[in-house]
């Protein structure tokens, strides 16, 4: 059994029916998407403005998600550019709430760019 960092997730949510792939598990995708927003939520808030994902650096999944999971994503800043950001996100999936199983799912590394009004990279504050 894991136990969820200590920390606040970034984001939390359920896994529904309508995000399963053809093996019945929860797509990789959709996986891969939760874990851009909850690194972007974190690197919006320090950019203090727009920012867009420029690299996964690295994409690891280690367990299944299923539907009924309640995913959770957190994220923190690795390394900090003049115009980037490179963010580290673990995304957890808990399940059988009767006996509190918790399991790694995935980990990401991915960089984002701060942008201005022309999406152009530009200094971050």
């Amino acid at each position: 059994m894991i136990i969820l960092p200590s920390t606040l997730p970034t984001t939390r949510l359920l896994a529904m029916p309508e995000h399963t792939n053809t093996a019945g598990g929860i797509f990789g995708g959709w996986i891969m998407s939760q874990m851009d927003i909850a690194g972007s939520i974190v690197a919006h808030k320090e950019a203090n403005e727009r920012i867009a994902t420029v690299a996964v650096q690295s994409m690891q999944f280690y367990k299944p998600v299923y539907v009924g999971d309640v995913v959770s994503c957190y994220a923190k800043i690795e390394e900090t550019g003049n115009t980037s950001l490179t963010i580290s996100i673990m995304l957890y999936a808990e399940r059988d709430h009767a006996r509190g199983e918790c399991v790694k799912a995935a980990e990401s590394v991915i960089t984002y760019v701060a942008v201005d009004d022309e999406m152009l990279p530009r200094k971050l504050n």
